[in-house]
């Protein structure tokens, strides 16, 4: 999932979102001819890509349905307080949103809970729907088979490196490491000759959540080549196994070797920003296992600008363990709008989503949110390809990629996993202990539906 930055005080988001649920309620000024969307709006007080985006289609659809109102209602909160304020939202009627944003990890849950509509016949007449890659379908699809939301774009995951701390440690610029042992190898050279430099980050641990389970610990299981998290074909969840078991010793040995950041940095719920925002800018990191979003922290209207980073900053592919087939490896999340099935305007909602999707929109919220494209003609458009340094990069691993499973327990998955992993950074388990200690809150949270790794 997308780090955010968590920065917000809790009397904030307290506001935000009792005036979302304020905003959905009976009083707020809806009605038959209202679709009332929410969304969740970044706690970087300096990122309003959303906000804007939102308004200018707000404005396109009320001047192309005269007499229908678009009322925009934000959430700003940390991801996990976002999905709960949602899923409370959507238990009753009178607050339930028309069309809600949702991290697409998030939807098994919430279609289990009955929370969601499913889309099939809304989609099935929709022509554009035709222009979206598969693996986005698949990652809007429910355990059930139908189709519950719709894709805005996706992300991907790869090595972003400091060129000038490389020819200071004799590496090379157009660096491209075949193999877990040459990231080391490179990460070991850095600390040897760049004294001062953090090697390689990559997240770890529980208080940074899906930074470290999805974009470290999955980059690296699924470059295994060994099980997966779950098995396809069984749905059950798979115990720690030699590719599970490989994946902690790596994050072992960045910690124990010191390649890493110091574990109470790593383990910082504010680590992503700060490896955006302070490290990387100021060269204090030479290798980042990091997402395709970053760009947007240092162009245009970012946070941390910094006109240098394209020319400063090298992209590699992350490596599968040995280098085999297929070489590469990454992982995606995106979000996607969704209709709650206790929906007041159900119609209205996706009507607001078509307008949302038309192929201007969708180019011009890849372009402003950094996003890789799910949509064909997104993915070859002209601005698209020239928003940022680096987009045609990341949007090639989008074949190497991987989706978690959005499956209701997931969460928890996530957590015992994020636990394994802080075990092995502070030294306190073996990566085998930490996987044999995993398999044990395993079989409690998927209640049997298990199977060995």
């Amino acid at each position: 999932m997308r780090p955010t930055a968590p920065l917000i005080l809790a009397l904030s988001f307290t506001l935000a979102a009792t005036a979302a649920l304020a905003g959905c309620g009976s009083g707020s000024g809806g009605g038959p001819e209202t679709v009332k969307v929410v969304y969740k709006r970044s706690t970087d007080n300096a990122n309003r890509f959303m906000d804007r985006h939102l308004e200018s289609v707000k404005r396109q659809f009320e001047k192309a349905h005269p007499g229908r109102k678009v009322k925009l209602v934000p959430v700003q909160a940390p991801d996990d307080d976002y999905a709960a304020k949602t899923q409370q939202m959507m238990r009753s009627p009178r607050t339930a949103p028309d069309l809600v944003y949702e991290d697409t990890f998030r939807l098994g849950a919430d279609i289990e809970a009955g929370h969601l509509k499913p889309l099939d016949d809304r989609v099935a007449r929709w022509k554009e729907w035709g222009r979206f890659a598969e693996r986005a379908k698949d990652s809007v699809r429910g355990a059930d088979g139908h189709i519950y939301g719709v894709p805005d774009g996706t992300d991907t995951r790869g090595l972003w490196f400091d060129k000038a701390v490389f020819a200071r440690a004799g590496l090379p610029a157009d660096w491209r490491p075949g193999s877990w042992a040459e990231l080391l190898d490179a990460a070991r050279t850095v600390k040897r000759k760049v004294p001062g430099v953090i090697p390689l980050n990559v997240y770890t641990g529980r208080a940074p959540g899906e930074a470290a389970v999805m974009q470290g610990f999955e980059m690296l299981l699924y470059g295994t080549g060994a099980d997966p998290l779950l098995d396809p074909r069984t749905r059950k969840w798979v115990t720690g196994g030699r590719g599970f078991t490989d994946a902690l010793e790596f994050v072992r040995t960045v910690y124990a070797e010191k390649l890493g950041p110091d574990p109470s940095d790593a383990l910082d719920p504010h680590i992503a920003t700060r490896v955006a925002t302070e490290w990387l800018p100021r060269g204090k990191l030479a290798i980042a296992l990091d997402g395709s979003w970053l760009g947007q922290h240092w162009s245009g209207e970012g946070a941390a600008r910094w006109p240098g980073w394209s020319g400063a900053l090298g992209r590699a592919a992350m490596p599968t363990q040995y280098g085999q087939s297929p070489g590469k490896v990454s992982m995606s999340g995106g979000w996607a709008w969704s209709v709650p099935a206790k929906a007041a305007n159900p119609d209205l909602a996706f009507a607001f989503v078509e307008t949302l999707q038309t192929r201007a929109n969708a180019t011009r919220w890849c372009v402003v949110g950094a996003q890789i494209a799910v949509r064909e003609d997104v993915a070859a458009d002209p601005e698209y390809l020239a928003s940022m340094p680096g987009v045609g990069f990341f949007t090639g691993l989008v074949r190497h990629t991987h989706y978690r499973p959005a499956l209701p327990v997931y969460p928890q998955v996530s957590s015992a996993i994020g636990e394994a992993m802080e075990r092995v950074t502070t030294g306190d388990a073996t990566a085998a202990g930490a996987a044999r200690a995993y398999d044990e809150r395993l079989r409690t949270i998927a209640d049997g539906a298990v199977t060995g790794g």
